[in-house]
């Protein structure tokens, strides 16, 4: 059984940092992209970034570009989402997905969420003084 589970959300002030967790179970993590979403109030889901599955290689959304980083447990079976510099406009409800099909890349699909079939729960972050 496939499962994805967020961690790691709060208040934070602007200029912060916060690490969130997603915590999968039930498949290889090294077959498949995971990727990471958000969506804040009255807004539409958004394509935060994702992390291929063979070759680990990432791609960012413009917004969050050069200051979020997304990487992984080898070791285990957790995918990270390191946000520095965070500003109130991410504020939001974010999600680790994953997708139906061992896709190769997801530089195309990060921003398509109707691509990914498995969503966790998702996790609060709210960035305020």
């Amino acid at each position: 059984q496939v499962q994805l589970v967020e961690s790691g959300g709060g208040l934070v002030q602007p200029g912060r940092s916060l690490r969130l967790s997603c915590a999968t179970s039930g498949f290889m993590l090294k077959r498949y992209i995971i990727g990471w979403f958000r969506q804040a109030p009255g807004k539409e889901l958004e394509g935060v970034g994702c992390i291929n599955g063979r070759d680990q290689n990432t791609y960012y959304g413009d917004s969050v570009k050069g200051r979020f980083t997304i990487d992984r447990d080898n070791a285990g079976s957790t995918v990270y989402l390191r946000m520095n510099d965070l500003e109130p406009e991410d504020t939001a409800v974010y999600y680790c997905a994953r997708p139906t099909s061992q896709l190769v890349d997801c530089a195309n699909t990060f921003n398509h969420p109707d691509e990914f079939s498995f969503w966790g729960q998702g996790t609060q972050v709210t960035v305020s003084s």
